[in-house]
Formats: structure tokens, sequence, C-alpha cells
């Protein structure tokens, strides 16, 4: 007879989950929590995370109930790695006394470290290879799997058994009023919107601003409306590509909240972006989408819907990668040139229900008198 599942053995009714990573990050770790919590409907769930996380938690109430912020260690370079405010930090976790400690951060060796001190009943999470065994339940780090099974296999062996497989990103009343009036604001036409996203955290993941302001040119000449996106920081990076540009393009980076992005997204017919966040949003919003990895482990990162996601990448997996021309001579994203991420993205429009470009639009070089911003509708 098959012993019983772990967290049935366990029930327990307060579980703490360490993930203090970004946005895409925690977007590939949501059918893992869907899974835990339909495992544990009673349990109170917190997350240690990011400061940013407040708003996961908020969007994504039924999975979690509070974030508990991670103050920083050496080797998490998410934040300032110092250990200052480490002790008082894992005093605060073992006075809450929590009946599991789950760590999805990651592969093992010091996230595992910090997690058993927290004095919690009993662990959960993966080790390395030739990282010691550790009690609890612990499973060899899956490093040939995608991200979000990764931690669907973790649940599994807790007895967590999941029923959807696919990302989610919840969306509000409020993120639609945040829709309709940027829409009005920027005479959006749904039907024929495409997105533009340039930016990404690390400037490693970034394809050149040129080549993105070429591709939003062509596909503003096939009849479809541009629209550039990005977080107030990128303000330079998504100039950069309406500068460039010929045709013109609505300019929407920095007026967004992340779930006015979401709606935006869920409602255009194509993004077309890095390796980044907005390509998990885009996986979440079952919206089409092609993905341009510069330097990411594409089998790991990749949307589990190949079809409706294209990801072009042409490179070994050097990771990190810090230059933007490759001092060993590999071939890299760089390569990736317009032509291919133009005829994918046409294809990938030639499948989607409802999508209508307008008539062609005619590119035409500015006259040499004429400041190039006439030639946009920039906000």
């Amino acid at each position: 007879m098959n012993a019983a599942p772990f967290l049935a053995t366990l029930a327990p009714r307060r579980i703490v989950v360490f993930r203090a990573l970004q946005l895409g990050d925690m977007l590939c770790a949501v059918p893992a929590l869907r899974a835990l919590r339909a495992a544990a409907p009673r349990a109170h769930i917190a997350l240690i995370g990011l400061p940013w996380a407040q708003t996961f938690v908020e969007r994504y109430a039924d999975l979690i109930d509070e974030l508990i912020v991670f103050p920083g260690a050496e080797g998490f370079p998410e934040q300032p790695e110092t250990n200052r405010d480490l002790p008082a930090f894992h005093e605060r976790m073992r006075a809450r006394r929590f009946d599991l400690a789950i760590q999805l951060h990651g592969s093992g060796g010091i996230a595992n470290d910090l997690l058993l001190q927290f004095g919690a009943r009993a662990y959960a999470g993966f080790v390395q290879p030739r990282e010691p065994r550790r009690d609890g339940v612990f499973i060899e780090w899956p490093d040939e799997l995608p991200e979000s099974e990764r931690y669907l296999a973790l649940m599994s062996a807790l007895g967590a058994m999941p029923e959807d497989r696919r990302l989610s990103f919840p969306l509000g009343g409020s993120d639609g009023d945040e829709y309709a009036a940027i829409a009005a604001t920027h005479g959006i036409e749904a039907h024929r919107l495409v997105l533009v996203h340039p930016g990404a955290q690390l400037p490693s993941r970034r394809w050149p601003a040129e080549r993105f302001a070429e591709v939003a040119d062509r596909l503003a000449a096939d009849g479809w409306q541009i629209a550039i996106t990005g977080t107030a920081a990128e303000a330079s990076l998504t100039g950069a590509v309406l500068g460039a540009m010929t045709a013109p393009a609505l300019h929407v980076a920095g007026t967004t909240s992340l779930g006015g992005l979401a709606a935006l997204v869920a409602h255009a017919r194509l993004v077309v972006c890095n390796d980044t966040g907005i390509s998990h949003i885009a996986a979440a919003m079952a919206t089409a989408s092609v993905v341009i990895a510069s330097g990411s482990d594409t089998r790991r990162w990749a949307p589990l819907d190949h079809a409706r996601h294209r990801v072009l990448a042409d490179y070994p997996p050097c990771r990190p990668c810090m230059f933007r021309e490759c001092p060993y001579g590999h071939p890299c994203a760089l390569n990736i040139g317009v032509d291919q991420v133009v005829e994918t993205a046409r294809a990938q429009l030639a499948e989607v229900r409802g999508a209508c470009p307008a008539a062609p639009y005619a590119l035409h070089a500015p006259a040499a008198a004429e400041p190039v911003e006439e030639f946009h509708h920039a906000a």
C-alpha cells in the first residue's frame, strides 16, 4: 500500500515559500503555487519575496496570504548582498513556527542553508547533485525541465498534484479601466495592435534598439498599429526605438501599471520582445509573441506553447553573457536578423483570429529640415 502524500500526513496550517525573485520568475511559479493551494486549501501561505512582490501577493490573493520581505543576503544578487539583517530575519522566522518551509528560489545550496534556519517542522526544496542530503522532501534539481515544470515536480513530490499547468495573470476591474483610458488617449485599435517591448533587466538580454525599430517599421508598413512599451526607467531605450522609426508609433512606455500593461497585452494581437517578464505575461494572457533570446537558456525559460509563442535564438548557452560582441566568436542573438523576426511575426499574425491590419503604410524618410518627432505619435 502506498504511503499517504506528504502534505496530507503533515496537514500544515502555516506554510512559507521562499522565492525572492523578479516578475518573470514569479509568474513561472504560479502553477506550483496553484497546486500547493489546492492541496492545502485552509493553510496560511506566506511568500518570502522582494519588496515589489506585495503587488504580486495582492493579485494572487487566492494563492498567497501574506508577503514577508526578504532583507537580502550574500549570494542573492537581486538585492544588496549583505548579511546585516539576516540574524534578525531568521529570528522572526523561527518565531512564526511554520509547519512547512518550501525552497522555490533555485537549485539549492545557499538557498537551502538559509531555509533551514527558519525552525519549521518540515522542509522541502531542491538539492544540487553533490549537495549533502537534507531532511525533508528535497528532490534533485530537474535541470532538464522548463522552469515552471521544475516547481511542479517538487509539488508532485509533496503530494500536491498539478491540475492546471498554465501560467495565469488575473486582471481586475482597475486594470480594465486603465486599459480603456490608455486606448482612448492613444487611439488604440486592438484588432491591429502589435506591442514592441525592447527592454530587459539585463543589458545583455536586449536585442539592439535599431533592430526593434526596423521590425516595427516593417510591421507598420503592413498596416499594423505599433505601440512601444516599457518601464519609466527604460525611457531612453524606448525613445531610441521611437526615434529610429520612420512609421508612426504609439509610445506608452512608463504610462502603465503592471496590471495595465497586462491588460494591454491581453488586447494586443502580438508582442515582440526580448526574453524578459513581458514574454511570460504574453504566455499568461495567451497573446501570440515573438521572443528574441539573447544569452538566456530557452530550454528553461521558453513558454510551453511553442506554436503561440515563437522563440528565436542562435547561440550556445553561455550564461550570463556580458558582451555585446562575443570575444570567443560564438554565434548569439545578435545574429538574429531583422528579416527573421519580421517573417516570424508575420506568420504569427496570420494565425491570430480577429487580427486585421489597416491599409499598408508607405514608409518614407523624413525631410532633412523636419524634426523626426513629427513622424511619431508619441505620448
